[in-house]
């Protein structure tokens, strides 16, 4: 399939799994999910068709492994990311001793006084990599990392989530726990 179709479609369910169901007509369900044959007619109605196999695609090799299907396949959601109210229903996570987030680097100044907020999304966004952390941080220009030090936070009482895709989760980090990398 096009790559350029590929990024098109993850995209507009990005945004529309995330951050407007309701743009199309759809309102999430418990967990995030909604039925794939609700989404399918809503974006064939919304003028941006999309057939399963696409879908299908998108779910099994988008890079970010931003979608998943619940066991039946007949459900799918955004694993992460929302806007919207969402309760994922991720069951808490011991996690990594360290983790990173990448940034760009004029965000550095207010990271260091105020720590990671989750500002419009629902959690901070942490990896496990630094290479994962590097690549996020390009998309805001030049690439920060910070590393997290994620085990004593959990020592602290800070509650982890890991999401399908094995992104990070947490409500905020505070300055004391970062280190810039």
């Amino acid at each position: 399939m096009n790559e350029f179709r590929l990024v098109k479609i993850s995209k507009y369910l990005s945004y529309v799994l995330r951050h407007r169901p309701d743009k199309i007509g759809l309102e999430l369900g418990e967990g995030g999910w909604i039925s794939v044959d609700e989404l399918l007619a809503a974006c064939k109605k919304d003028r941006f068709p999309i057939d399963r196999a696409e879908l299908n695609e998108i779910v099994a090799n988008n890079d970010k492994k931003r979608f998943s299907f619940d066991e039946t396949g007949g459900l799918i959601r955004a694993n992460q990311g929302h806007s919207v109210e969402v309760d994922l229903q991720l069951a808490p996570a011991v996690p990594l001793d360290v983790l990173y987030h990448g940034t760009g680097h004029k965000a550095v100044d207010a990271i260091l006084s105020k720590g990671l907020c989750k500002m419009s999304r629902h959690h901070v966004h942490l990896s496990a990599d630094i290479a994962t952390a590097k690549a996020v941080g390009a998309r805001h220009g030049r690439p920060i990392v910070f590393a997290v030090d994620a085990a004593a936070m959990h020592k602290a009482g800070y509650t982890f989530y890991c999401s399908e895709n094995g992104v990070w989760l947490v409500d905020n980090v505070p300055p004391e726990y970062l280190h810039q990398l």
